[in-house]
């Protein structure tokens, strides 16, 4: 509604309305939020936390140091000690990891690996869901049309690209020493007669759409402008999380998530608490309950206290 001359009617209202009875009446609907905000806070740290999840670069590992911080090592050893599952979810596969995994003094509860779509124990448990092999000849012959793009292939024990390039190098440089050995294959000769579980092409969101919008059953996420990794259209990290739900007989109100990156960001929302870095980027962190500090001043640490999940 619109009076005098085109003024809102809202702001005609306002300056009407202000007298000290109209400020009461502000103050009085703010101590209300604050209340209500106050409770809900309260009724998430009291949350009976099973099972955290952890995204790797960036969430455990700093890109500034190519370290996990103390603090972190330290938290992740008081969550199991608490009786508590602590279990990787990353978009590295299970070769990957171990660059990263060994300079911890852990030994984490379980592993989702691919996005999501390799999950196991070291006591035997197992469930993973690899790529179509129709989509993956739809990705081959797609990638014979464009020669220049880059692209790795995730197998279960092996990741190779097709080729190299500029940007590839400055990726893996940044990844310090938590970068993986890189191997090359032509995946002509190896991508239909090995499992595949994820097909990571370096190109940008426009290009993603195209190959998507070819394949019946893949859809793309990401952690870097750079490239995306293709996984099936109904997987993803919280497809991971199911599965070790089911495995524990927990619930999603009973799970904790931290990440950081875009493929993090249906995970943070899927947990029972989802906790993005401060060093996250804007999906994540708007789909996250909260976000920490980052990674290099004792965010996993903070989140698991303000959460009531460790005690000081």
């Amino acid at each position: 509604m619109v009076k005098n001359g085109g003024l809102p009617y809202r702001c005609l209202l306002w300056r009407a309305c202000n007298t000290l009875r109209c400020l009461m009446l502000i103050a009085r609907y703010k101590h209300v939020w604050r209340v209500e905000r106050s409770l809900e806070n309260r009724s998430m740290t009291t949350t009976d936390i099973k099972a955290v999840f952890f995204d790797i670069d960036g969430t455990l590992t700093s890109f500034v140091t190519h370290k996990v911080p103390d603090s972190t090592v330290e938290a992740i050893q008081r969550l199991q000690s608490a009786g508590i599952k602590v279990l990787i979810c990353t978009g590295r596969a299970p070769s990957q990891m171990k660059v990263v995994l060994d300079t911890m003094p852990i030994s984490f509860d379980g592993i989702v690996a691919f996005n999501g779509q390799y999950c196991f124990d070291e006591q035997g448990y197992l469930e993973s869901q690899a790529l179509d092999q129709s989509d993956i000849r739809v990705i081959l012959d797609w990638l014979d049309q464009h020669p220049d793009v880059v692209c790795d292939f995730g197998e279960k024990d092996y990741v190779y690209f097709n080729h190299t390039s500029e940007a590839l190098q400055q990726i893996w440089s940044g990844l310090g020493k938590t970068a993986p050995v890189q191997y090359f294959e032509n995946p002509r000769l190896r991508a239909l007669t090995h499992e595949t579980f994820q097909i990571s092409p370096f190109i940008d969101p426009e290009l993603e759409d195209e190959l998507v919008g070819l394949c019946s059953n893949i859809r793309g996420v990401r952690w870097h402008p750079d490239f995306t990794d293709l996984i099936p259209a109904d997987g993803g990290k919280p497809r991971g999380i199911q599965r070790f739900m089911k495995h524990y007989g927990i619930t999603r109100e009973q799970t904790m998530a931290f990440g950081d990156g875009g493929n993090d960001t249906d995970m943070l929302a899927y947990a029972g608490i989802g906790v993005a870095m401060g060093n996250a980027t804007d999906e994540p962190k708007a789909a996250a309950d909260y976000v920490t500090d980052d990674v290099d001043h004792d965010g996993v640490l903070h989140a698991l206290l303000h959460f009531g999940v460790l005690h000081d």
